[in-house]
């Protein structure tokens, strides 16, 4: 569909708020759109469908509206400072009013207040989803990464392939943290990795496998299995309500299974990785850990990695111990540890007890390799940093939660060419990030959807293997018998739920490099 936009430069403006050395609270953007000020600001671009209007609460806001749903999508852009807030968190808060907003066709369509940052490792979107209808005012709130290769950076306001009329007011944009300081010098020697093999290579698993299952993927040489204590579903999960005895009870039976399966990987010489998918509280419904909203939930996740390190300290088939899958902070109470600051302490409290299993790190937003050559690494020994490959994900992901045209790899994708060479300069990052400190890289998930046309998903891994293992790092495909979308057991017809009766190309791929296995 084509997009008509109404564009709004304000780099001199904002430029001029914007101190060189910034610090978290430091105003980019604040727009109230009373006064003559900002009328003369927003003059230039007011139109039929942009107009400042006054409000039933006597103020001006900012009004976008969409009349049908075959005319351009209408927003306005306003450009942000990229090159000073390369590396920063920043929130975006709005106050938004709407009105007969219709149905979107997709989740990240509708309403939007979205952050677009443009970079060499390719483009990212984050932004608040807001409801559809009609509602009153409400406050949208949300933390957004800057990437560190980031050259352009612009925030959306408006409506995309959808009609109603919305209204904006109170616009801030403000610093949420500092980049990462500079590192340090690294330590010499070879980086801790927890094992003394040459590498892991495995994958994630479904969280029923019985005994078979293991033997099946013994057979293929694999020698490690991220294991993941999932309740239910993801990102959402009974955990969600917030009940912590049934959260409880719950990991108990989670690890009675994990525990029924140790000699059977022990015999088989498959190295287990703990992995906490649900944690305490779950998710709200901007896919937030709960973990960051209230202090029961953080208290809960200590007194269960106590709980954890306790029973496993003396097992040899464990490797290590994944903190948090994928972990979202979101906007925190000032009285709640981000989760740095909760990596921390969880890791003190662990050491306590297990001196000897390694301990992953994934960071925050979502452990995407841009949010990992983000963070700071902990002041620990003993410590390995994993991140999660599905770049980008409208390849990766298509037509799982949405009906497109097939999208193929190599090739063009969201205007970029995607191809090995574009993988290598996106993973980079995370060789850089990883020299800088001389730490040891797990790659924790990665994949392709089985139903990508022709044989982009072979390719496509392929690729990243490559990449993986030219760099040195343990990897964990996504995964093995767990959703048949991203089984290497499964031929590429969507509608084909039945395991292949004959070897897939991916299933060759993972086993031809599984055979360089060590155990």
């Amino acid at each position: 569909m084509k997009v008509t936009c109404f564009v709004l430069l304000l780099t001199l403006l904002t430029a001029c708020v914007i101190v060189s050395a910034i610090n978290k609270g430091d105003i980019i953007v604040q727009h109230n759109f009373d006064g003559i000020t900002e009328q003369a600001t927003w003059n230039k671009v007011l139109g039929p469908l942009v107009q400042l209007v006054t409000t039933e609460r006597g103020s001006t806001a900012l009004r976008t509206d969409r009349k049908q749903l075959d005319s351009p999508s209408t927003w306005v852009q306003i450009t942000l400072p990229a090159s000073t807030l390369r590396g920063c968190k920043i929130r975006i808060q709005a106050a938004v009013k709407a009105e007969n907003i219709s149905v979107p066709p997709n989740s990240w369509n509708g309403i939007k207040i979205m952050l677009h940052s443009k970079g060499s490792s390719g483009d990212t979107y984050p932004q608040q989803n807001l409801p559809q209808g009609t509602f009153d005012w409400r406050m949208a709130d949300y933390v957004a990464n800057v990437p560190l290769d980031t050259d352009q950076a612009i925030l959306a306001l408006g409506l995309e392939a959808v009609t109603g009329a919305v209204w904006f007011d109170d616009l801030n944009v403000t610093v949420y943290s500092k980049p990462r300081p500079h590192p340090p010098t690294p330590p010499a020697g070879p980086p801790y990795k927890g094992h003394n093999l040459t590498r892991l290579r495995g994958a994630m698993i479904g969280i029923n496998l019985q005994e078979q299952d293991f033997r099946d993927f013994a057979s293929w040489n694999a020698n490690h299995v991220r294991w993941q204590l999932l309740w239910n579903g993801f990102p959402h999960s009974p955990a969600d309500d917030g009940d912590i005895p049934a959260y409880e009870t719950w990991l108990e039976s989670a690890l009675k299974h994990l525990d029924s399966m140790l000699s059977v990987c022990r015999q088989l010489g498959i190295h287990i990785l703990v992995d906490l998918h649900t944690p305490p509280g779950g998710r709200n419904s901007e896919k937030e850990c709960n973990l960051f909203k209230e202090k029961r939930f953080q208290d809960a996740f200590l007194t269960l990695w106590e709980k954890i390190a306790r029973r496993y300290k003396d097992e040899s088939v464990i490797w290590g111990y994944d903190l948090v899958n994928e972990p979202v902070e979101g906007t925190m109470p000032d009285t709640l540890m981000d989760w740095r600051e909760l990596a921390i302490v969880t890791v003190q409290r662990i050491r306590a007890i297990d001196s000897q299993h390694a301990i992953i790190i994934e960071a925050a937003p979502w452990g995407g390799p841009g949010a990992l050559a983000n963070f700071e690494p902990l002041p620990f020994e003993k410590i390995v940093y994993s991140f999660h490959m599905y770049e980008p994900g409208e390849f990766t992901h298509q037509n799982v939660y949405n009906d497109i045209p097939p999208i193929s790899y190599p090739g063009i994708i969201s205007g970029q060419m995607w191809n090995k060479e574009q993988l290598r300069h996106n993973l980079n990052r995370v060789l850089n990030w990883q020299r800088d400190y001389n730490v040891h890289i797990y790659v924790g998930e990665f994949s392709a959807i089985r139903w990508a046309p022709g044989d982009s998903a072979y390719a496509y891994l392929r690729d990243n293997i490559d990449i993986f293992e030219e760099n040195g790092w343990d990897w964990a495909y996504h995964a093995f018998r767990e959703w048949p979308g991203w089984s290497v057991e499964h031929i590429g017809d969507k509608n084909n739920t039945q395991r292949a009766p004959v070897p897939t190309d991916r299933q060759r791929l993972l086993i031809d490099w599984f055979n360089k296995n060590e155990h």
